[in-house]
């Protein structure tokens, strides 16, 4: 794994004159943020040695490189899913690249379904902490230049960075939650079951991504953002049936928020 982080590495670095500052990681129908990018190269994910190919509709898989306000980024649109059949090495695979690229932040936005009963469709959600599902990235052979065997997540979502952004929520006048986000394996959406479980357990909203790249950058000493839009709700009363279309379509409606915030605190890291 490692020669192949290299590798891929070094490809990437010959078409860059610059080390990008930080990482982004846009999910299902959240792509709108490039548009917000001084693009200076975008790379079709196919043509990068060792990378996955992303499968899901809304999920272009496109590598953006170029300007956000006044940092350098790095930007996936689209990411991987355990679900498309990668194992949790090829999800996190870009998260140790960006890393070897030179990022010290990580942004990252997912749609999810709300099992808070105060949330509402098209909200946005400011994940502070999260609970694993899915199967741990960290599990395998342990490599030292990643970090620590066993690290700490007591603070996995810098408070710092939460506080930021809550300010530029409120100055724009963007209605946010803040909550906690769980990962499942899907691609099933939940059963009305599942959703009573998800909420019992303390969560606020459920999705299929977001947390293994969010373990693989904090064990890297990386700090993370993440935003969910709440594009379905799982709760009594409000349940309705749910496509990965309908999905697509509330995401779409609700990114301009999402990235408004996202450009703001970036700018102002």
């Amino acid at each position: 794994m490692l020669q192949k982080i290299e590798e891929t590495t070094s490809w990437l670095q010959e078409k860059l004159d610059f080390s990008p500052e930080v990482g982004i990681v846009l999910g299902t129908g959240l792509g709108g943020l490039v548009n917000e990018i001084d693009i200076l190269l975008s790379i079709d994910y196919k043509q990068i040695p060792n990378f996955p190919v992303s499968t899901v509709d809304g999920h272009h898989g496109k590598l953006i490189f170029g300007r956000l306000g006044n940092k350098k980024v790095i930007a996936m649109k689209g990411r991987f899913h355990y679900y498309e059949g990668y194992d949790m090495q090829e999800i996190i695979f870009p998260i140790r690249v960006m890393k070897k690229l030179g990022i010290s932040y990580l942004f990252l936005s997912n749609a999810s379904g709300g099992v808070n009963p105060d949330y509402e469709i098209g909200d946005l959600m400011i994940l502070k902490d999260h609970i694993n599902l899915l199967p741990n990235p960290l599990i395998g052979k342990h490599y030292p230049e990643y970090g620590n065997r066993f690290p700490d997540m007591s603070e996995t979502y810098p408070i710092s960075l939460i506080d930021k952004a809550e300010a530029i929520a409120q100055k724009k006048e963007i209605k946010v939650q803040k909550g906690v986000y769980t990962a499942t394996t899907g691609p099933t959406f939940e059963t009305l079951a599942e959703y009573k479980y998800f909420r019992i357990i303390g969560s606020d909203a459920v999705g299929m991504s977001t947390v293994p790249e969010t373990i693989a950058a904090h064990q890297m000493g990386i700090p993370c953002f993440a935003i969910s839009i709440i594009t379905d709700l799982g709760v009594p009363g409000k349940i309705e049936t749910v496509s990965h279309e309908s999905v697509q379509e509330v995401a779409n409606k609700a990114e301009v928020k999402m990235t408004l915030i996202m450009k703001e605190l970036i700018c102002e890291l």
